[in-house]
């Protein structure tokens, strides 16, 4: 069943994404920003509580849902499933962005598409050449590809179901939404979502990051995984990018990433023997970068939809 449900939801998305201004995320958003004016005062056990009382909100409705569509049939439970899986995936979400780009870089439009790469990330692109902006675009596909489906799959397919789904990409956009930008004022409150989405997307992260190799270029990415994931302050998007950068043979968190990707501790290594520190190898990322991106998600998403279906066909074997 969650192979049909998944299924299903992928298919109602690509005929009808998921608009961003949409009532569930509305009603997200309104909560998580009462919470934190409600709870923050600086102190890491009010994020902790408002975390936990953010986290019910959503999974306890969908448990109760789940139960009472258990009692009608497996009907009500698949329709159930396909809701909570067309709202939670965003596999379209945000794509819309990531085409705009490709579109404009391909047609020269540079201007246009640092543009469109500032409305996404909400960086400064002015500076930016067309190589750098293709990097940036591509680290943040890859990044949201993983948060925004992958990760939802794992939890999906785990006991848990619909609600390990909201509960994940409830708790992906509490780490984001209470640490950024990062502030005194709020470092403490948004301390447990940070380390409460780290352990919740322990396993995912990895899980994406040897997708993404065996469907690229595995030898590559293994070595990049074992040698520059560590060189980057976050831990996740290190492992996303080294991998996903090495399957595809593109550089990713090479220019403007050097200051926080490169550790101090190599740079004065290299330094002292006369040396530049090691650089992950590869291509710069170019306009084309941007289609390989697209070929290994869509490659690593058939790969885990042949996995849930093997799962689900050896369960009703069982």
């Amino acid at each position: 069943m969650t192979f049909f449900s998944i299924l299903f939801a992928l298919l109602i998305e690509q005929l009808k994404p998921l608009r961003a201004d949409n009532p569930v995320y509305g009603a997200a958003r309104s909560l998580a920003a009462r919470l934190e004016a409600s709870f923050n005062a600086g102190q890491a056990q009010q994020g902790r509580l408002a975390w936990v009382l953010m986290i019910v909100a959503f999974t306890l409705p969908v448990a109760i849902l789940y139960w009472i569509a258990l009692q009608l049939g497996l009907l009500f439970v698949l329709l159930l499933n396909v809701a909570v899986a067309y709202l939670t995936l965003g596999f379209r979400h945000y794509s819309h962005y990531f085409t705009s780009i490709q579109l404009a870089l391909n047609g020269g439009d540079e201007a246009t598409a640092r543009a469109l790469l500032s409305e996404w990330t909400g960086r400064d692109t002015a500076g930016m050449d067309l190589s750098e902006v293709a990097r940036i675009t591509v680290e943040t596909a890859l990044i949201t590809s993983h948060r925004n489906v992958f990760g939802v799959f794992f939890w999906f397919l785990t006991p848990l179901g619909a609600v390990g789904a909201v509960m994940y990409r409830v708790a992906e956009y509490l780490s984001r939404i209470w640490n950024a930008p990062r502030m005194p004022e709020r470092d403490e409150f948004g301390r447990f979502a940070r380390q409460a989405f780290y352990l919740i997307d322990w396993i995912p992260v990895r899980l994406t990051a040897a997708a993404f190799a065996v469907v690229g270029n595995f030898e590559d990415a293994v070595y990049a995984w074992r040698n520059f994931a560590g060189r980057w302050q976050d831990e996740a998007a290190g492992i996303i990018l080294s991998v996903g950068g090495g399957a595809m043979g593109i550089r990713l968190g090479a220019s403007q990433e050097n200051a926080s990707t490169v550790p101090a501790a190599d740079a004065d290594v290299a330094e002292a023997n006369g040396a530049e520190p090691e650089v992950q190898p590869g291509e710069e990322a170019t306009g084309r970068a941007l289609q390989s991106t697209v070929g290994l998600v869509w490659r690593a998403l058939l790969l885990w939809m042949l996995l849930v279906l093997l799962l689900s066909i050896a369960k009703w074997l069982g």
